[in-house]
């Protein structure tokens, strides 16, 4: 029983994958990877190496960067860590969680890949990061799977090495619309004026469509812009059009969804009453908290997510390990979708270990375990997980979300709320979306 892991073979069991290197690091590889994290202020490594029965992860996040800043996701990490070595490990196994500063950039996030290679991790978990195609190739080279990632990128939902546990933002924008087919008159979607921004109007029109509702206004703006005002004034013309139905103003920004708010607060007071509706990605709950709660912006704003409402006892387990571990630090918000990703995470990788039993827990063997029909349950914050090569959304390009379910919330009194019992699962929505 050993956490080491093994010579890898150059022949992986994903056609896509590119070869894996066979062997350790030379010592010179090692010394420049310990360069690398020297010189970009990365959590340092432990400094006793793993033992034979030690499972080396890592999991990233920003956690200085603005409004991407996610430092609750690494802090669970590390407490969760605490607490399954308190409880016997996994499968009898220490678990040493490496942290790493993502900083919402992609020299750092391809950093942070090159130390988990250099680390011999046997997966990167619970992380966030925009820049999937600074990190995965890395990964993908080395046969170390992503397993939960915040479910930002397109690439998290076609490599063949990622294990994502929601839908990301193509679940969130379809069930967004279908939910605002029945609850808005004319729907104005304010998104990012870029290849990945053209993607988002088929899949809120998909939602749309399915209630029997015209398709929303597309409203393209700068996604580097400090002010948007000239956008909020159309957005606010289009969804307060005459039609005798309350419309309904989407923005889909990502980090500058804020900015945009500061803007459309400004002008809404010259218009008709809208409604504003978003989802997670552009507004969770640390954004919320940082716009002011029940004062801010967003106070009765739809917003759809992948999980249930915080205070639903199914996060109790969850709440737990931060209540045993992590007492008092603050930059843990059970709350926080960021945070309740890295839990699911976590649950996901401790399945395939123990799966495993007494065998070798390398890269290869844990993505063996969740590519060989592993099913995981997650106390039913999610569906049950399991990932195959071609699931049901293939055909439009995502064949690796397997969790299309979300959940619809509403902003009261600063915190998200329910606003819907359970979850809908928009599978055959997006199947028809037109991507």
């Amino acid at each position: 029983m050993t956490g080491r892991r093994r010579i890898r073979s150059t022949v992986l069991p994903r056609s896509l994958v590119r070869p894996a290197r066979a062997g350790a690091l030379s010592a010179g590889a090692l010394a420049a990877c310990a360069a690398l994290v020297a010189g970009c202020g990365i959590v340092p490594a432990v400094t006793e190496g793993p033992g034979d029965d030690t499972i080396t992860v890592m999991t990233w996040a920003p956690e200085n960067a603005g409004a991407t800043t996610k430092p609750g996701m690494p802090a669970f990490a590390e407490a969760y860590g605490r607490w399954v070595n308190a409880h016997g490990g996994i499968g009898g196994r220490s678990l040493r969680v490496l942290t790493c500063d993502e900083r919402d950039d992609a020299v750092a996030a391809a950093r942070c890949a090159r130390r988990a290679v250099a680390e011999n991790a046997v997966a990167v978990v619970g992380s966030y990061s925009q820049h999937g195609d600074a990190f995965l190739p890395t990964l993908e080279t080395a046969g170390i799977p992503y397993i939960g990632g915040y479910g930002l990128t397109h690439d998290e939902f076609t490599s063949p090495l990622s294990y994502p546990v929601n839908g990301g933002q193509p679940a969130l924008l379809a069930g967004l619309g279908r939910t605002l087919a029945d609850a808005c008159g004319p729907v104005a979607l304010v998104r990012p004026d870029t290849i990945a921004g053209d993607q988002l109007p088929p899949l809120l029109d998909s939602g749309l469509a399915a209630g029997g509702h015209d398709p929303s206004g597309d409203l393209r703006a700068d996604e580097a812009a400090t002010s948007y005002g000239d956008t909020a004034e159309r957005a606010l013309e289009h969804a307060a059009a005459a039609t005798g139905e309350r419309g309904c103003v989407v923005p889909a920004l990502g980090d500058r969804t804020g900015t945009f708010m500061d803007s459309f607060r400004r002008a809404r007071a010259e218009h008709p009453e809208v409604r504003t509706a978003t989802v997670l990605g552009s507004v969770d709950q640390t954004v919320l908290d940082a716009s002011g709660g029940a004062s801010g912006p967003y106070e009765g704003a739809y917003v759809t997510g992948w999980y249930p409402e915080a205070g639903d006892a199914r996060w109790d387990p969850m709440k737990e390990v931060v209540r045993a571990e992590a007492f008092g630090d603050n930059r843990i918000d059970p709350a926080d979708a960021g945070v309740q990703t890295t839990w699911i995470a976590y649950t996901v990788l401790r399945q395939a270990v123990e799966s495993l039993g007494d065998g070798e827990v390398t890269a290869d063997t844990v993505t063996a375990a969740l590519d060989g029909g592993l099913k995981v349950t997650t106390g039913d914050v999610t569906p049950t997980l399991r990932w195959k090569f071609q699931d049901a959304l293939a055909s439009i390009g995502l064949p690796r979300l397997v969790n299309a379910n979300v959940t619809l919330h509403v902003v009261e009194k600063g915190r998200l709320t329910a606003a819907a019992d359970g979850f809908t699962d928009v599978t055959s929505t997006l199947r028809d979306a037109a991507l």
